[in-house]
């Protein structure tokens, strides 16, 4: 059941170089990548001081011991998106074979330290970074993606049950899909336009910069609101739970240096809203995007995480990870 108070969830896209591998080559954000393994274990040792659970929501490939098995658990069916490049199954014969001369690829390490955690969830953020709006992929192709996820998984012997759509491209005809596969909530985006651009992938390059300015200053001084939902209005259609994100833990970035304590600002605020009014808060980012100035982004994150231990002492604000507060909500229906 759900207790009468707030909730803290923290959800991580875990993806290494297939998040973006259209975008940047690996020598372009080589030191964020090289990083992410010791950014993991900081995060994980930093988390379990504080009490805080943590979602990783994970690209299905990272499962995969080499490139053998990458092939084995990849479905027959694939994207077939109208932009080509988007394709990440043409980058088979460009990486490496396992995660010692590829560790921008292949993850299972990372997996298996997760897992033996214990403190926190995997969920999956598809098999291939799979993108639900590009036009050319097929809800029949998607399903065949989710079934590689689940499938390889099962080599942790992991039940995957949240999901975070890559680049947050949500399609609510998929959900049935996410439903029947055992999948039980997924994330969101903020109840505001300038967050819901990537479900239109056509959009006008200049609308797309002009939204992404306006995420960018929304990120230090309010512009959209505080972003925390009452779970009691939490949307359940298709049987699967949403559980929006409330703010985009933009990485330290030294040009801005005299905004970091206004972006940490704008965290605790809603974090303390949602603690009082016994609201759900939603933090997520990349663990790649700690990769650079490390330091100083832990810094940032500890100063998150002083704050949610004395909301848990003062008001009882609760983490969770996604599928342990989806299966309170459940309960509650």
């Amino acid at each position: 059941m759900i207790n009468d108070n707030g909730h803290f969830v923290i959800s991580l896209d875990l993806e290494l170089h297939w998040g973006f591998f259209e975008l940047k080559t690996v020598e372009q954000y080589q030191e964020n990548l090289i990083n992410t393994r010791k950014v993991i274990q900081r995060l994980l040792d930093l988390s379990n001081a504080y009490n805080v659970k943590l979602t990783f929501a994970t690209v299905g490939f990272l499962f995969a011991k080499n490139k053998d098995e990458l092939i084995a658990f990849s479905p027959k069916e694939k994207p077939n998106y109208t932009k080509k490049e988007l394709n990440p199954y043409a980058l088979f014969n460009e990486i490496g074979f396992n995660e010692d001369d590829d560790p921008y690829h292949f993850g299972h390490s990372i997996v298996k330290k997760i897992v033996e955690d214990k403190n926190h969830e995997v969920g999956t953020h598809t098999f291939s970074h799979y993108y639900c709006t590009e036009t050319g992929q097929t809800k029949a192709q998607f399903e065949e993606d989710i079934k590689a996820a689940l499938h390889i998984a099962n080599n942790f012997d992991l039940d995957l049950e949240s999901i975070v759509f890559p680049r947050n491209m949500f399609n609510p005809h998929y959900l049935d899909v996410c439903h029947k596969l055992g999948i039980k909530s997924y994330r969101g985006t903020e109840n505001a336009s300038i967050y819901k651009l990537e479900n239109n992938p056509n959009s006008p390059n200049i609308t797309k910069l002009v939204f992404r300015a306006f995420r960018m200053l929304d990120t230090y001084v309010n512009l959209t609101g505080k972003h925390t939902y009452n779970l009691k209005n939490i949307n359940t259609k298709n049987h699967i739970i949403n559980l929006p994100q409330s703010r985009f833990l933009r990485p330290y970035n030294n040009t801005l240096r005299p905004l970091e304590k206004l972006k940490i600002r704008r965290i605790i605020r809603a974090m303390r809203y949602a603690a009082k009014h016994n609201e759900l808060f939603h933090l997520w980012w990349h663990p790649h995007n700690f990769g650079a100035n490390v330091d100083e982004n832990f810094k940032n994150l500890e100063a998150i995480f002083k704050e949610y231990k004395s909301l848990n002492e003062a008001y009882k604000f609760q983490s969770e990870t996604m599928t342990s507060l989806t299966n309170k909500v459940i309960s509650s229906l």
